[in-house]
């Protein structure tokens, strides 16, 4: 005969097991213990002018993350939005640089053509249904080439552009509150992820977000249109890659067109330690944020050790190993 009396406690750990709040536990649990570990090992870890900088490295590889986020919940990947930020750089050091118009313009600009190419990527995935993969591969080619031919594969300085490094670099925070200097870029971080979760959490596309990675087919036998929204959610991801690429422009004061590749890689590391399911369906923006930080934490950490970066490439990439396995150990576990 069985013991139904073990059956709410099961019922309540699968919950908790499938909504994936264990493994934020575990990351943020990771990024603590990151902490004190890297601040043991070294007196210059802890020290506010680093903390500061791991701030700053999180809010471009952050808000990457944040968009890949959107695609990977549902059940898609997207390998092009390194080259996307870069791109989108390029594009604003056009706009600011060479045809001197203002300042918003550029920014504009910029996340315009972020969406454009979220929406051609889109586009191949849900009308020409090439594979996920395939298509933000093509892209990313499409875009590292076009990054350098615009540019003359020559860095776009924003020199003659007043107050565009102070995107990033300023500190809107300091100046209302003297002491705190906390740069724009992680404020910019936290609006976008504000502005992201509302999306996910409250509104038509953020359902049909989580219901495409959930099951695609019973969406689209109940009459949605599936294609659009999955274009539609495309083309967020790209304006959001473009406020990426003003992020980095800003706090490098240049559009380097030979930077991008790997960015994507660190940033879907980040969505998978945060706890987004790879098969699609779950995720959260909370959960991201908190992978992007333990990544900056652990390449800051290593640099203020002296680890040699060919290394910290070895360490990058193992990590990213790491988080597939979990993730795969979590699907088995939610389904057992």
């Amino acid at each position: 005969m069985t013991d139904t009396t073990l059956t709410p406690q099961k019922n309540l750990i699968g919950r908790f097991v499938s909504s994936g709040a264990h493994q934020k536990l575990l990351a943020f649990a990771s990024l603590i213990v990151l902490l004190i570990g890297f601040g043991l090992a070294s007196p210059n870890f802890m020290q506010m002018s680093n903390m500061i900088a791991i701030l700053q490295a999180t809010s471009v590889n952050g808000v990457l993350a944040i968009a890949a986020t959107l695609i990977i919940i549902t059940g898609g990947i997207d390998l092009s939005i390194g080259t996307m930020m870069t791109f989108c750089a390029v594009i604003a050091g056009v706009v600011l640089t060479y045809w001197g118009l203002p300042l918003p313009l550029g920014v504009v600009a910029a996340i315009g053509a972020g969406a454009l190419c979220g929406l051609c990527s889109g586009t191949f995935v849900a009308k020409m249904k090439v594979p996920p993969f395939i298509a933000t591969l093509g892209m990313m080619l499409i875009l590292k080439g076009l990054s350098l031919v615009i540019s003359g594969t020559r860095p776009i300085y924003f020199n003659d552009t007043p107050g565009f490094d102070l995107i990033s670099r300023g500190s809107v925070i300091g100046a209302v509150f003297p002491g705190f200097q906390i740069p724009n870029g992680v404020l910019i971080l936290f609006l976008v992820a504000i502005a992201a979760s509302y999306v996910l959490g409250r509104t038509v596309l953020g359902r049909y977000t989580f219901a495409l990675g959930s099951n695609e087919e019973s969406v689209r036998l109940s009459g949605v249109n599936t294609d659009a929204w999955k274009m539609g959610i495309y083309a967020l991801t790209g304006g959001i890659c473009g406020i990426a690429g003003i992020l980095i422009a800003s706090r490098l004061n240049s559009a380097q067109p030979a930077l991008g590749l790997g960015y994507e890689l660190e940033a879907i590391a980040a969505v998978v330690i945060g706890g987004t399911s790879l098969a699609g369906g779950r995720g959260t923006i909370m959960g991201t944020l908190i992978g992007a930080l333990i990544m900056a934490v652990l390449t800051n950490g290593l640099r203020v050790l002296s680890v040699a970066q060919e290394w910290q490439t070895v360490v990058t990439g193992a990590i990213i190993i790491l988080a597939v396995y979990a993730d795969m150990a979590r699907k088995k576990k939610a389904h057992a």
